[in-house]
């Protein structure tokens, strides 16, 4: 007689399995606050972390990762997505150390990066061919900057935008879903004339790009985002081996972003995403404040932790920035408070004018150092670059070393680029931006003969696969004939990175030393890309990663002041976001400058500057002075009295003193 099986289980299995945590390697209860704690002990569903500044992030996604690991769950099945590999290189070293090395196994990188890795692995269900190449941002501009050329727009009577501006509207229009005409008729009003024009760059960069196996970094999420909303089999087979999904930072998430991170959680639903609504000021780069606010309506029963306690700064200090973010007009409630004890109130500086603001803090950052805090735990922040340019001058006369920050990139530093574009080739040889760069590198090739080669290029009757005794007809000279040599080896020798980098180095010496009189400084940059070139075993990866997560530097852009082993930073809030420092200034806190007066018509753009007010402030560990000029120089109206900041106007007295400069006699203490 056949037995009976009734089937009772519906619906999606559990993920849980209990643990008694006493058998836990880490103490999680005892090393969290609640609230981290709550966090990291999430497991099945959508989680919205609002991480208040200072409030342990980062802590709170590592013990998260340990615990899944210590768990049992294979650390493959954990994505964590970052904006730069460092932090997500940070994270999982954290979490090796904290727990063991399965914890470095985890999926952890950039959107960008897993964008790469995904979309060569499934390239055919997207319909692109795995062996693409990613275009840096340079590189896009010089294409645009070809088709606008081509199109002879630099002709027109009246001033067309140059490549750098196409291709920040062509960028934002991808990542805000906005059509070219709203980001003009937004940003650019006395470029609506030229719509047309422009859609047509655009249309002919779009398939440029699909011609010649190229995607730039905007293409990426593109494609990424269609692979997973198509759902096929590929996108269906990787998500399966997704079990969580964390993000950092998802405050700085775009519209493109937003939807990617809805498509990783179709199959395994569990999604946790943490980021500070409060921090959000990325919108020029296409970063979406909504994004956030708008979390808990895209998956169900979402649950929100709030970390509110704070280990960077003083009561004192989180007072001065609750008060600051308070008056948001929309926001998730939190109120950031620290068991740390002790400490000065924040400190509002009205200087009579911005020269006696510079040389206060010149005189105040000195006085630190004598009390002993290192110059490299103070920072003078401000809203715009400009507004340092004061300061400097009286850090140099004071003879105080200093770095400013938002300097060139170690891949756009030209250089750089020319070596880039040899090894580009020999992996993607109809890469055409890469071509033209290298050919207008020899000498007695201008333009036209560059085109001229290109186009045989194009037609097959020049490659790199041969060697060139067999393409290179006798009507090229002799440094087209070396140069097809050299690309034919490093495309078709089998050999690591590294030796194909040499190769290039040693051709590519005398052109570099013809072509820059600071070859000598330049050479370190050079040296810095072989020794980066060692650690890679495919040449796919690692022009992957030059084009995804360079190194920021180049030594072109350090002055010999930056030498000194000790040094203040002076940096814009942007660049000062995730960092730290015992002593902070924030300068130039007046209406009309912070907030800027391009935000007075908009609201989104006004509380976006209050936001940025908010970040700057709770940089501060121990000292924080916000300082304005009371007169300032107007070019249309000479000098003119300045208001401060609306952020900043009203302050309570037992949230900051105020400080009125004057001439011969130290700052005093005093109130309005």
């Amino acid at each position: 007689m056949a037995k009976k099986y009734v089937l009772r289980r519906t619906g999606k299995a559990s993920l849980t399995k209990h643990f008694d945590e006493s058998h836990f390697t880490i103490n999680y209860r005892q090393q969290l606050n609640p609230a981290q704690y709550e966090a990291v002990c999430a497991l099945e569903g959508a989680y919205l972390v609002i991480a208040g500044a200072g409030s342990g992030k980062t802590r709170t996604l590592v013990y998260r990762v340990a615990r899944l690991v210590e768990m049992g769950y294979d650390p493959q099945s954990i994505l964590l997505l970052t904006f730069t590999r460092k932090a997500a290189k940070v994270m999982m070293d954290r979490a090796a150390i904290l727990l063991d090395n399965r914890c470095s196994k985890i999926n952890g990188g950039t959107f960008h990066s897993f964008a790469n890795l995904t979309l060569r692995k499934y390239a055919k269900f997207v319909g692109l061919d795995n062996g693409f190449t990613i275009l840096d941002q340079g590189d896009s501009e010089d294409i645009i900057n070809l088709i606008r050329g081509q199109l002879k727009l630099g002709e027109l009577k009246k001033r067309f935008p140059n490549k750098q501006t196409i291709f920040r509207v062509l960028s934002l229009s991808v990542n805000t879903e906005k059509s070219v005409e709203d980001i003009l008729t937004a940003e650019y009003p006395h470029f609506i004339e030229f719509l047309d024009k422009i859609n047509e760059i655009q249309k002919i960069y779009t398939s440029y790009k699909r011609k010649n196996y190229l995607l730039d970094y905007d293409d990426l999420l593109l494609f990424l985002r269609q692979f997973l909303n198509e759902f096929g089999p590929g996108a269906k087979n990787l998500l399966t081996s997704i079990k969580f999904v964390m993000v950092d930072e998802y405050q700085d998430t775009n519209k493109l972003q937003a939807d990617i991170i809805r498509g990783l959680a179709q199959i395994n639903k569990n999604i946790m995403v943490v980021g500070d609504d409060s921090q959000s000021i990325y919108s020029f780069r296409g970063a979406n404040f909504k994004n956030i606010m708008d979390f808990p309506n895209l998956f169900e029963n979402v649950k929100i932790i709030t970390l509110e306690e704070n280990y960077r700064s003083t009561q004192q200090i989180l007072d001065f920035a609750n008060h600051i973010i308070e008056r948001a007009v929309e926001k998730y409630p939190k109120h950031l408070f620290t068991h740390k004890t002790g400490g000065d109130l924040p400190a509002i500086v009205c200087a009579a004018n911005e020269n006696m603001q510079s040389r206060f803090i010149v005189e105040r950052v000195l006085e630190l150092r004598e009390e002993g805090i290192p110059l490299h735990e103070i920072a003078v922040l401000f809203r715009s670059s400009f507004s340092s340019f004061d300061l400097e001058i009286e850090l140099n006369k004071a003879n105080l070393p200093y770095m400013k920050f938002g300097g060139m990139k170690f891949t756009e530093a030209a250089h750089v680029k020319d070596v880039l574009a040899f090894l580009r080739i020999a992996y993607n040889p109809v890469d055409f931006v890469s071509w033209y760069r290298i050919l207008l590198l020899h000498e007695g090739i201008g333009p036209r003969k560059a085109q001229h080669i290109m186009d045989e290029l194009a037609s097959g009757k020049l490659n790199i696969s041969s060697h060139p005794e067999k393409v290179v007809s006798s009507k090229y000279n002799e440094h087209i004939y070396k140069l097809f040599e050299l690309l034919h080896s490093i495309h078709t020798k089998n050999q690591l990175p590294s030796d194909k980098t040499e190769m290039v180095l040693k051709y590519y010496e005398p052109l570099f030393v013809a072509k820059y009189d600071d070859f000598n400084k330049r050479k370190k940059d050079l040296d810095m890309l072989m020794n980066i070139a060692e650690h890679y075993k495919s040449l796919e990866s690692f022009l992957g990663d030059m084009a995804l997560e360079p190194p920021q530097d180049s030594v072109i852009d350090i002055d010999a002041e930056d030498k000194e082993e000790e040094y203040l930073t002076l940096s814009t809030i942007h660049s000062a976001k995730g960092l730290e420092w015992h002593s902070v200034f924030v300068i130039h806190a007046i209406d009309g400058f912070f907030p800027s007066s391009q935000s007075f018509g908009s609201l989104d753009q006004l509380e976006e500057e209050r936001r940025l007010m908010y970040v700057a402030v709770t940089r501060a560990k121990e000292n924080l002075y916000v300082s304005y000029p009371i007169h300032i120089f107007d070019r249309q109206k000479g000098f003119t009295f300045a208001k401060p900041s609306r952020f900043i106007d009203g302050v309570d007295e037992n949230k900051a003193d105020i400080w009125l400069l004057e001439e011969g006699t130290e700052f005093t203490d005093t109130a309005f």
